[in-house]
């Protein structure tokens, strides 16, 4: 059986933080409020993977309410759902994902982006997608105001497990 979880997540900037997209520090000041690392990129792929399992969303394990989860490396909640996964029989098949942002320009960092994802993963680096597109100027993001990121991800289940 096929299940697909979706998954998105927006953050506001924080010119006081490093950027950090998908794993990748981007650059040192430029960065995303929120709890943790605010990695919007890896927050919307931990989204996606609890959608595919059923499981809820990210809120729900990691709440930001949590001092424990302050500052924390948001890798650390991709491979916790990535578990939830593991405990279905599923496996990953491959994910795309979105980056809505005004600024940076993500093409430069594209590829080290989906090569983070596809190791935290365990997938063939040609499983996982990035592409980035702008709102050509409109709405908040258009006024580099936040960024927001978007995941689709394919798991397949083992149905008779």
């Amino acid at each position: 059986m096929i299940r697909i979880g979706q998954g998105i997540d927006v953050h506001p900037f924080d010119e006081s933080r490093p950027l950090i997209l998908g794993g990748v520090r981007i650059s040192e000041t430029g960065g995303l409020a929120g709890h943790s690392d605010a990695d919007v990129v890896l927050h919307a792929v931990t989204d996606a993977l609890l959608g595919a399992a059923g499981a809820g969303d990210i809120g729900q394990y990691f709440p930001s309410e949590d001092p424990k989860w302050k500052g924390a490396d948001s890798t650390r909640f991709v491979r916790e759902a990535k578990k939830i996964i593991a405990g279905m029989d599923g496996e990953i098949t491959n994910i795309d994902i979105t980056i809505i942002a005004q600024k940076p320009k993500i093409a430069p960092h594209r590829e080290a982006i989906a090569a983070v994802i596809a190791n935290l993963l365990d997938l063939p680096r040609g499983h996982v997608n990035v592409k980035a597109t702008t709102t050509d100027h409109l709405g908040f993001i258009g006024r580099a105001e936040g960024i927001c990121a978007m995941a689709i991800v394919a798991v397949s289940i083992d149905s008779h497990a």
